[in-house]
């Protein structure tokens, strides 16, 4: 199997991309420690992850505290034995108008989707460095990365940042073979924008954006993250990619 004796950590774990990148691990052979916020969430998705056949083991975890993120790293090397893949899933986003837009909303999506990646990846970084261990750091930024979006000021300049901070780790540890590479989904199918997909018209809007016509769901989007993990991509680095059907792309001016 692709990550036999091989150990992930994924943050977000207990839900959507987290929850489906955890999945898409164990069935490749990996274990898996699942951190989130929300511990019981953590703990269901470990035990999915057991009934595959893989160890693993939950974390509660905010990842914009340096010194959560660093007892997260040492439990998750310490229960698994090691660690290899770092998946920066956690994630929130605000839809508020730029204007209304508060410092306290602001600083909690940015503390989370920007300063989290940075300390979870930093600590995983050290970890790896001190051991002597190769790597791989997969990041999660966003369609909304590469575009901007209504109403999601924090939101957009997170997903932004993590993509420049994505090749600035990329540059400073290659020379300790540790690769970082990042994903920028387009719309998937999760708890984070289930009520746009409730509305009367979410759907037919979001078959527009896309030239594909649909949106993605979580496991397609745990595809991409499970390769720039695995050893096919060990001369990739620095880079985003987009899953997103297109809509970064450009639009159709076809009726």
């Amino acid at each position: 199997m692709r990550f036999d004796d091989k150990c992930a950590l994924v943050t977000g774990g207990a839900s959507g991309i987290g929850h489906a990148t955890c999945l898409a691990f164990a069935r490749e052979s990996a274990d898996i420690a699942v951190a989130d916020m929300n511990l019981e969430g953590a703990e269901v998705t470990a035990r999915e992850v057991r009934r595959i056949g893989r160890k693993a083991v939950a974390i509660a975890v905010n990842v914009a505290d340096p010194a959560d993120v660093a007892q997260m790293v040492e439990r998750a090397a310490g229960e698994l034995g090691h660690l290899d893949i770092l998946n920066n899933c956690a994630g929130v986003r605000e839809l508020i108008p730029f204007l209304e837009l508060k410092f306290d909303d602001w600083q909690r999506v940015i503390s989370i989707n920007l300063t989290g990646t940075f300390l979870c990846s930093q600590a995983f970084a050290r970890y790896l460095i001190g051991a002597g261990r190769p790597g791989k750091i997969v990041n999660m930024s966003s369609a909304a990365g590469l575009v901007a979006a209504p109403h999601r000021a924090a939101y957009v300049s997170s997903k932004h940042g993590v993509i420049g901070l994505t090749k600035e780790m990329a540059l400073e540890l290659a020379k300790n073979n540790i690769q970082v590479n990042a994903v920028a989904p387009g719309v998937t199918e999760t708890p984070m924008t289930q009520n746009f997909f409730r509305t009367e018209s979410g759907p037919a809007v979001l078959r527009k954006l896309h030239p594909a016509g649909r949106w993605a769901q979580p496991e397609e989007i745990a595809q991409m993250i499970l390769f720039l993990a695995s050893a096919e991509a060990d001369f990739v680095t620095g880079a985003t990619f987009s899953i997103d059907g297109g809509f970064v792309a450009g639009r159709s001016f076809e009726s």
